[in-house]
């Protein structure tokens, strides 16, 4: 042991070799010095354990290149893309949804230059970033104005606080979702500065309940749709138009967070009916609220929209300059938004949408061709067919699925769990499922070239 710790190399001599020099051309030698540091304490750490007892782990060659993979491992970008092959359509730890090239291609011309993000190019004079979605957004919706931050919750936390604020805030007590990450609708309000005021029962919330609850010191009746749980069996709710025409009737308002948006009615792929944006502000809601990186398919942005003069005060608010989003997020947004003016292209350039549409036999031709290509790879490999199903994911469409194909793998020489392991790790990962030990991949999230790179990939594995 006391051999093996004297023969570790000194900083001093790692950081005079030429191939640590070169490093210098990408980082400070304070970093570079540090990483050496790292390698030199785990390798002594591991000689003190016990688990490294031979004397090529001390060899000063075997030492850079340790020292190199992990500069090359540090200075690499901890966020990724990777291919999604679980079939969960919007998966929130993968990013929800991906982006369509049109978007990718806006992004790319505006990223590196100057905009008009503010400046108005007819009057020559300062302009609002919030103009460049309005027009778009009315056009699709129908509401009077539109205005976008940075996420759905923060919509809500801003319409709340620019319209209720020391207000009560009337919402049934089956409405009170959590939204994820452990953020809580009763805590958006109350942080908005509004009073909360639940009625009625979880299951159940009769017109009679906000009624009842209504006052002088009543701000808004809210809706909460609860895109990302199902209340079924012995249950009941009051009817949008119905709960509109009650706030009216009390010159209070009627806001609804319809959490995860839609513009188009998915029930002819499948998908059991979800309200829209158009219906809500049809049925005479004030203003409403919703994701932009969920069903729309867009960035992570959060939209509202309704009547001009409740917006404006919005604009005003201070949270509004807190909550706002980027030239980027625009950029994107927009273009995603535009797509949507024919709702044919949507559905074809929209990768979201794309995914949720496909028909079963445009899935069994992707994964036939992925079990020839595994096939082709070794005569060991076998590979099945099977019939499953995928979600939608995101908080949308709780408890639904829609059925797929799975293209399951099995080799003699690896496990699943070898296999699964090994895709994760690659420079551009694999998610996969595993079940009762087969590695399942769903072709509905894969494109043709996600396809391929698997294939690829799979080769390199056995090889």
């Amino acid at each position: 042991m006391k051999k093996l710790l004297s023969s570790l190399p000194k900083i001093d001599k790692i950081l005079q070799d030429d191939r640590m020099k070169s490093w210098t051309e990408e980082l400070d030698l304070s970093y570079i010095k540090e990483s050496s540091q790292i390698v030199i304490d785990s390798i002594r750490q591991g000689i003190l354990d016990g688990s490294i007892k031979d004397h090529d782990s001390v060899e000063f060659e075997n030492v850079i290149k340790r020292i190199e993979e992990t500069l090359s491992e540090r200075l690499a970008p901890s966020l990724k893309p990777v291919i999604n092959a679980t079939g969960t359509v919007l998966h929130t730890n993968l990013g929800r949804a991906p982006l369509s090239q049109t978007v990718i291609d806006a992004i790319i011309e505006l990223g590196p230059s100057y905009s008009n993000l503010e400046y108005d190019l007819v009057k020559g004079k300062r302009g609002s970033r919030y103009n460049h979605l309005k027009d778009v957004l009315i056009q699709i919706t129908g509401a009077e104005d539109a205005l976008v931050v940075n996420n759905n919750a923060a919509a809500v936390l801003l319409m709340l606080s620019a319209l209720t604020e020391a207000k009560e805030v009337v919402i049934s007590r089956g409405e009170l979702v959590e939204i994820g990450g452990s953020f809580r609708i009763p805590d958006v309000i109350t942080r908005g500065g509004a009073l909360l005021h639940e009625v009625g029962a979880t299951n159940k919330t009769h017109l009679k309940d906000y009624q009842t609850a209504i006052n002088e010191n009543t701000g808004a009746l809210l809706k909460v749709h609860t895109s990302n749980y199902q209340l079924v069996g012995f249950t009941d709710k009051v009817d949008d138009h119905e709960l509109v025409d009650l706030a009216h009737q009390h010159n209070i308002l009627a806001l609804n967070d319809l959490g995860s948006g839609l513009f188009m009615d998915m029930q002819a792929f499948g998908l059991p009916y979800e309200p829209t944006v158009q219906e809500a502000i049809q049925a005479g809601y004030d203003v409403v609220t919703f994701s932009g990186d969920k069903l729309l398919g867009g960035p992570q942005a959060g939209i509202i929209v309704g009547k001009k003069a409740l917006l404006d005060k919005m604009r005003v608010h201070p949270l509004t300059r807190a909550l706002r989003t980027d030239k980027l997020t625009l950029a994107a947004l927009e273009v995603t938004m535009r797509q949507y003016l024919n709702p044919e292209l949507a559905l074809e350039k929209i990768p979201v949408l794309q995914m949720v549409s496909q028909r079963q036999e445009e899935l069994i031709k992707k994964a036939e061709m992925m079990q020839l290509a595994i096939q082709e790879l070794d005569s060991q490999w076998q590979v099945d067919l099977i019939k499953g199903q995928s979600q939608v994911g995101g908080g949308s469409y709780p408890g639904t699925t829609l059925p797929t194909i799975l293209v399951q793998i099995d080799h003699p020489t690896q496990k699943a769990a070898q296999i699964e392991s090994y895709l994760r790790a690659l420079e551009k990962p694999v998610i996969a499922r595993v079940h009762q030990d087969h590695v399942q991949f769903d072709v509905r999230t894969l494109s043709n070239e996600d396809i391929k790179q698997i294939v690829s990939d799979l080769d390199q594995l056995i090889k």
